[in-house]
């Protein structure tokens, strides 16, 4: 790994004095998929983001961005997304839009209100004499997805005003382990009637409302504000970026569960060392204000702008990195990260920009609105393997990170997190693209 980085710094750095040649016309960046899960097999797939930036006079901005992700598990899971972005498609106006269909055949689900729901991760390990199943926390989750948003000026293009319209379809039920199973004639998962999941018991139990435990629509309308005066989007090396908006889902758009969010973001950013060292933060705090959403709308992480496939948490790879994913849901949520970001190297490569990062972070997070959760039905004999009787905490993770950017926005991200308590899991390698703020 030295040695090609030393191979690299050799051929294509350049003085870091020198201007970055403005980028005109169509650019194309894309990166091939491929991962493996002992449970639902080969991942392989693509994703590629086209870029047009005109003649350049605006660049590092571009006039319109299309991202495209095509992966696919060789048992069934996958991601299909297309995303537009432009602000130039109707003047003045900031048009986003998404468009996905997500197929999951072992969505995680560890129960709500962080750590006043246990996680025993000896239950999954086939080792351990307590296993029961590696998918025990687990269910499988069909999402299709549209959304269609605007942002425009107040004032100034600092102040913005974003509204916009998200609507979910979601489809959920067990873990289908049969076909999980199928091609192996050894280490074959217990099917859910022989040892029922977290899902199938919060089902046996009440916990999950009988007409939300197969999923159902969900229609967002959203309406929020925005003050932004980043020096530069992908990467900012200065200013502030914070957003407040309310995604409400009321009763004449078809909700059943009629309810609406509020959530407050802060971003700030500072530069250390002049183009190349950086430290940003993000204070983040989200809050049920009327109704209640369905369980499989609760881990959704409200924002002005989809940045990936998915914005859930809190834990993975865009809350609380090293935190399983959805370890921590509820009503309401807080968070916060810090970030030191480095760019060590810069190049030019294939007639395109790229600069090489580092970062070293540090995540946290609670719940601060709990769920309102039915114990009654609980056998009291098996209460304390599912339900700890703790206050809830803070759930605190750091690690390191590495990112690689082409022409200042298409940035390939890898982030390596560590859970700072075996209660939220150890560690995870997140692998994908941009940022996380």
């Amino acid at each position: 790994m030295l040695f090609a980085m030393l191979l690299i710094t050799q051929l294509f750095a350049q003085n870091e004095k020198d201007e970055e040649e403005k980028v005109s016309g169509f650019k194309f960046a894309g990166i091939p998929v491929v991962a493996f899960d002992a449970d639902l097999g080969l991942q392989y797939g693509a994703l590629t983001n086209l870029y047009f930036y005109g003649d350049g006079s605006q660049y590092p901005d571009y006039r319109h961005s299309i991202y495209m992700e095509m992966s696919r598990f060789t048992k069934g899971s996958g991601i299909n997304r297309l995303f537009y972005d432009s602000q130039y498609l109707i003047p003045n106006i900031r048009v986003t839009s998404d468009l996905s269909y997500l197929t999951e055949q072992a969505f995680g689900f560890y129960g709500f209100n962080g750590a006043q729901t246990a996680y025993n991760p000896e239950w999954l390990d086939t080792e351990d004499g307590a296993y029961k199943s590696r998918l025990f926390y687990r269910h499988a989750r069909e999402r299709f997805r549209f959304l269609l948003d605007f942002q425009g000026k107040l004032k100034s293009d600092k102040l913005r005003w974003v509204a916009g319209f998200t609507h979910y379809n979601d489809h959920i039920g067990s873990v289908d382990i049969n076909k999980l199973n199928e091609g192996k004639d050894e280490d074959l998962l217990p099917t859910t009637d022989s040892v029922p999941g977290l899902y199938e018991l919060y089902k046996q139990w009440g916990i999950i409302n009988t007409d939300e435990l197969e999923g159902g629509m969900t229609n967002y309308l959203k309406l929020g504000i925005v003050y932004d005066t980043r020096d530069n989007e992908p990467h900012p090396m200065s200013g502030i970026w914070a957003e407040g908006v309310i995604f409400t889902a009321p009763g004449f758009l078809g909700n059943d569960h009629a309810h609406t969010l509020l959530n407050l973001t802060f971003r700030q950013y500072f530069t250390v060392i002049k183009n190349d060292l950086s430290f940003a933060y993000r204070l983040g705090v989200q809050s049920t204000i009327s109704g209640s959403a369905p369980f499989y709308m609760k881990p959704n992480v409200v924002t002005t702008m989809l940045r990936s496939a998915n914005s859930e948490g809190l834990g993975g790879s865009k809350t609380i990195r090293g935190v399983i994913l959805n370890r921590i849901v509820g009503d309401g949520i807080a968070m916060a990260n810090a970030e030191l970001r480095w760019k060590f190297l810069r190049f030019k490569f294939i007639n395109q920009n790229f600069y090489l990062g580092l970062n070293a972070f540090a995540d946290a997070g609670q719940v601060i609105q709990e769920t309102d959760v039915d114990l009654s039905n609980v056998p009291a004999d098996e209460f304390g393997n599912y339900f700890t009787g703790e206050k809830e905490k803070l759930h605190l993770s750091y690690g390191l990170g590495f990112r690689i950017a082409v022409n200042q926005n298409f940035i390939i991200a890898a982030d390596y997190g560590f859970a700072a308590s075996k209660e939220d899991g150890t560690s995870g390698m997140y692998i994908g693209l941009n940022y996380l703020f």
